[in-house]
């Protein structure tokens, strides 16, 4: 896991996509002091619940979710 600055993250940050979608974790620093790490996504570990593209090209509004919600 490498050490990187918050500000070195921030200006390059499609470079450390590329990094984590590769499989690469770092390790982000401010002022010296570790704030958070990032890394790539477990995919273990999401679920797909619903996927509201299948019911609408591009997904639907929360208003209308929410007004589907209410009818049922």
């Amino acid at each position: 896991m490498s050490i990187i600055g918050l500000k070195e993250l921030r200006e390059n940050l499609a470079e450390y996509e590329k990094q984590i979608q590769k499989g690469r974790s770092f390790i982000v620093m401010k002022r010296s002091k570790p704030i958070f790490k990032i890394g790539p996504v477990d995919e273990g570990g999401w679920e797909t619940v619903i996927d509201f593209t299948e019911h609408k090209k591009g997904g639907i509004s929360a208003k209308e979710l929410l007004a589907r919600l209410q009818k049922s």
